[in-house]
């Protein structure tokens, strides 16, 4: 294993921990004081607890996600299933140690659900975005990603983590308990989407004007982004027409506008939202992604 290899495992897993903390501080801050409802082995745990304060949450969850990792193995592969197996320990033993020196007292149910949502949701994009889960439903919507792939995978997370929203809310005897919580997983699932699928924001232009060539020459040399000319013709006019597609991020918006005017100011130019940019300049592509 190289230096540059051991480097990067060094932050992925730093980053994996700094999010099973988020992750653990939300569940102990924001649902179990209030009883929100919680979706996956998690609401296992919190109804197993509810009954039996005696069980503690997180060795429920790390008992019931031995038969996961092991589908986990097989599909998804050793990298997957190690930095699962260290993000779902974290989370567990992290849950219960918070849980044992600190508690954390009731709040308004609405801003719990809200606030926990939002937090819960950039812990689990954090985890996710380095290719780990923290077992349960996550690793189960890890494993539906495969077969559904064109699925956010905040979205199959949400349709897993439902029933088990029911089952709280049943041993909870709260009807509330379930609605707070379906609040709280849309929040969290809209919030994991934008860490993992947001923070890649990329746009893409169409530029017409009456210098093409020296156009895409200069967009390469000052933006350093490449340029493919796409075959037009006016309608109006019926002449053939050289149209300017290029790719470039979210933060060169405002000097590609200004080149543009610059160099022609009547030229049309369109910008538009790229997702999932793949290719030389932006990421690559990888098995098994996101």
């Amino acid at each position: 294993m190289t230096k540059q290899t051991l480097s990067r495992a060094a932050r992925d897993y730093t980053w994996i921990f700094l999010g099973s903390v988020l992750y653990s501080v939300s569940f102990d801050w924001f649902y179990v004081p209030n009883q929100i409802g919680f979706g996956g082995l998690t609401a296992l745990g919190m109804i197993l607890n509810h009954f039996v304060s005696a069980i503690p949450i997180g060795t429920v969850v790390l008992v019931l996600n031995v038969p996961l990792f092991l589908l986990g193995w097989k599909f998804l592969g050793g990298h997957t299933l190690v930095s699962s197996l260290f993000a779902m320990t974290a989370t567990s033993v992290l849950v219960d140690l918070i849980a044992a020196v600190y508690t954390f007292p009731p709040m308004d149910p609405m801003l719990a659900a809200v606030f926990g949502g939002v937090s819960l949701g950039a812990a689990l994009g954090m985890i996710f975005s380095k290719g780990a889960t923290t077992g349960g439903t996550d690793l189960t919507a890890r494993l539906l990603k495969i077969p559904f792939a064109w699925l956010p995978v905040g979205k199959l997370l949400m349709a897993v983590d439902l029933l088990m929203l029911l089952a709280v809310s049943v041993a909870f005897r709260s009807m509330n308990s379930a609605l707070y919580g379906i609040i709280s997983l849309y929040i969290s699932t809209m919030v994991m989407d934008g860490v993992l699928y947001g923070m890649d924001q990329s746009k893409v232009a169409y530029i017409i004007t009456a210098t093409p060539r020296i156009m895409a020459e200069e967009i390469d040399r000052q933006l350093d982004r490449g340029v493919t000319f796409l075959r037009g013709e006016g309608s109006f006019s019926g002449k053939e027409k050289l149209v300017l597609m290029c790719a470039f991020k979210q933060r060169q918006i405002v000097p590609l506008k200004a080149l543009v005017h610059e160099l022609d100011p009547d030229a049309f130019l369109i910008v538009c939202e790229a997702h999932e940019v793949l290719g030389q300049g932006f990421r690559r592509y990888q098995k098994n992604d996101l």
